[in-house]
């Protein structure tokens, strides 16, 4: 490595960011990448490891001591390409993915790790400042025709390297915009959404089809499609029309609650609530109302979508906020106790230090309401105990804990159970146990389905996950399809 002291010698850096009270007034991105002089340092305190962890705790396996290095040299193009070979969108995951790789980091095991991200962040951003990111165009075209059905960071992975290997892609997207999760789950301050649309900019250049508002199967609901724009394409047809067919659809059958009163008006599913809120930021007309303005709002899930739903409430001028979570409270350890994987620690989103009152192991009892609208909810606090004859934790409510809460709003985001049937059933695919698409990611045929040239690929195959993750499995998936196609192949896993 350039600095061999590096490590020693400087301390890791944050992002520079506004602060809460500012931030909560807007929805832009709040978060900038660091300066050259910045990612220099950063780079320097890559630790020249005999074993990168970072990279295996990586889904896309970035070269990440490499793309260090460079950046520290002040090769900033070298880095972007050693970033391009494993990632086509490292501006996403240079915005919103969680940096496993920073877990897995050496350094990490007594010390702060590399910010890894944020170097990350820093060389993509600076090449799309300098106009290094151009379309790659195949030479020549293949003949063969590809339907991806999904545009989320699977469905583009995979059709942007199916393009620049010549076949003649077509991204099938029910709602009205490219982008799946990317443009309706992630909200604008995370993620704006110019930055998806230079990178479909490319794409577009590169001969991959867009289509918008178009339902693969019975016609569904699309995000910003009304029924006179809706079109819709029967899974027959694709398979008739093209050589390979890849389902790129994502986990999107929100978990629910049934408890008494789920019915009443004021309780809604996190994916209810968000893309309302990006739809008025695109600027779209005649969006919904549903506002978390001067309300009490209860978020009941701890996950990055209950977050994303704090700070949308937050800006939305919310009276109060509140997030509730099954599991008991992580504990606060300084360093990471199981290294080199994902810990289980206590962690402060974005969001949640804009204000939010959080809450642990409480369960959702009921719903009350008042002429068929939402007042409170009854919860109930839990104990974990592991059971005596299986040896697993189970939840045991306390007794005498039942606690009423003033709500207004209540958003559930719990995850996701996996993807709508509809499209699976239709082709006869055959599903796991979890009710995703049934495909291998190991041998020959990797990500293929029961079904003939019917390829499965992201959430829809693995369940709720990363975008990182979706972003491996799309790759991976082309490279598949591209075996299957021509033979051979020589895109990269």
């Amino acid at each position: 490595m350039g600095k061999i002291t590096g490590f020693m010698e400087y301390a890791r850096l944050e992002e520079p960011h506004e602060s809460p009270d500012k931030r909560r007034r807007h929805f832009r991105e709040f978060i900038q990448h660091i300066n050259d002089d910045e990612a220099r340092i950063q780079g320097a305190r890559c630790m020249d490891c005999g074993i990168p962890f970072c990279m295996s705790g990586c889904p896309v396996n970035n070269i990440i001591p490499d793309f260090n290095d460079l950046v520290y040299a002040q090769d900033w193009q070298g880095a972007l390409a050693t970033l391009h070979s494993t990632n086509n969108f490292p501006e996403f995951t240079g915005r919103v993915c969680p940096a496993p790789c920073e877990e897995a980091c050496v350094l990490r095991i007594n010390a702060d790790a590399v910010g890894i991200k944020s170097i990350e962040h820093a060389i993509i951003d600076r090449a799309w400042e300098n106009d290094w990111v151009h379309p790659e165009p195949a030479a020549h075209p293949s003949g063969k025709q590809v339907a991806v059905v999904g545009s989320g960071p699977a469905g583009l992975a995979c059709a942007q390297q199916l393009a620049r290997r010549g076949h003649a892609v077509t991204v099938f997207e029910k709602n009205n915009r490219i982008g799946g999760l990317l443009r309706y789950g992630i909200p604008d301050f995370k993620l704006d959404k110019s930055v998806i649309d230079r990178r479909l900019a490319q794409m577009s250049a590169e001969g991959v089809t867009f289509r918008t508002g178009v339902y693969v199967g019975k016609s569904g609901p699309g995000i910003g499609v009304t029924n006179d724009a809706r079109n819709t394409v029967s899974p027959e047809e694709l398979l008739t029309q093209y050589d390979a067919v890849v389902l790129a659809g994502g986990a999107e059958v929100p978990r629910d609650l049934p408890v008494p009163g789920r019915d009443l008006e004021g309780v809604h599913f996190a994916m209810e609530f968000l893309p309302l809120q990006n739809r008025r930021v695109a600027g779209d007309k005649a969006v919904p109302e549903l506002t978390a303005a001067g309300k009490h709002v209860i978020v009941i899930g701890g996950g990055d979508t209950g977050s994303d739903c704090v700070g949308t409430s937050n800006r939305h001028g919310a009276k109060s906020v509140t997030q509730l979570e099954l599991l008991p409270m992580p504990p606060d350890v300084e360093r990471n106790p199981v290294w080199p994987y994902w810990p289980t620690r206590l962690r402060t989103s974005s969001s949640q230090e804009e204000g939010c009152e959080r809450d642990w192991a409480v369960a959702t009892k009921r719903f009350n309401g008042k002429d068929g609208r939402i007042t409170s909810l009854t919860t109930v606090r839990l104990e974990w105990q592991k059971d005596p004859g299986t040896g697993q934790m189970k939840m045991v409510e306390v007794a005498g804990s039942e606690e009423e809460m003033p709500a207004d709003l209540v958003l559930l985001a719990m995850g996701f159970l996996g993807p709508t049937a509809d499209i699976l059933d239709n082709l006869k695919v055959d599903k796991d146990t979890r009710s995703n698409a049934r495909a291998t990611t190991d041998g020959a045929g990797c990500y293929a389905t029961s079904v003939n040239k019917v390829f499965a690929a992201g959430d829809m195959r693995r369940g709720q996950s990363l975008v990182v993750w979706a972003i491996r499995e799309g790759r991976q998936c082309a490279r598949s399809v591209d075996e299957f196609l021509m033979g051979y192949s020589d895109l990269p896993r």
